[in-house]
């Protein structure tokens, strides 16, 4: 009489069948971590945003008038921050230094939102906004997104 072996080892049918699942589990939850990082670069950027904001409005109440354009992209005194712009907020201890988009790390103002700059200024209304690309326009774009 013969007697059956049992297998200990997994069919290639068994093992296919969990690589699949393994496939369909990662499909839903890999758009989710990715929405979950957008989600907090743009938190971080509204919160520099206001923070900034925050700075230019006491600038201003110090200074009766926002500071200038030429004023924020003038060098800072500090030699660690020579070159980087922000030199009537980081000399007047308003930041601490210069403030990086999280989008494209670039710490450079400019009165328009182009390819490069990280921040767009409007000195007459002391509003900041910041420089982040679109991808439904595929444009640089001013604002929060």
């Amino acid at each position: 009489m013969r007697t059956r072996r049992l297998s200990k080892a997994f069919t290639l049918v068994e093992i296919l069948i969990v690589v699949v699942i393994l496939g369909i589990l990662a499909a839903i939850v890999v758009p989710q971590f990715t929405n979950a990082t957008q989600d907090a670069q743009v938190g971080n950027l509204r919160a520099q945003i206001k923070s900034i904001q925050n700075q230019l409005e006491l600038y201003r109440a110090r200074n009766n008038a926002y500071p200038t354009l030429a004023q924020l992209t003038a060098d800072s005194a500090n030699a660690d921050f020579a070159d980087l712009g922000w030199g009537a907020m980081i000399d007047g201890n308003y930041l601490k230094a210069p403030a990086k988009n999280p989008y494209n790390g670039s710490s450079i103002v400019a009165a328009e939102a182009t390819e490069g700059n990280g921040w767009h200024y409007d000195e007459d209304t002391g509003v900041l906004g910041a420089c982040y690309y679109d991808e439904t326009t595929e444009a640089m774009t001013p604002g929060t997104p």
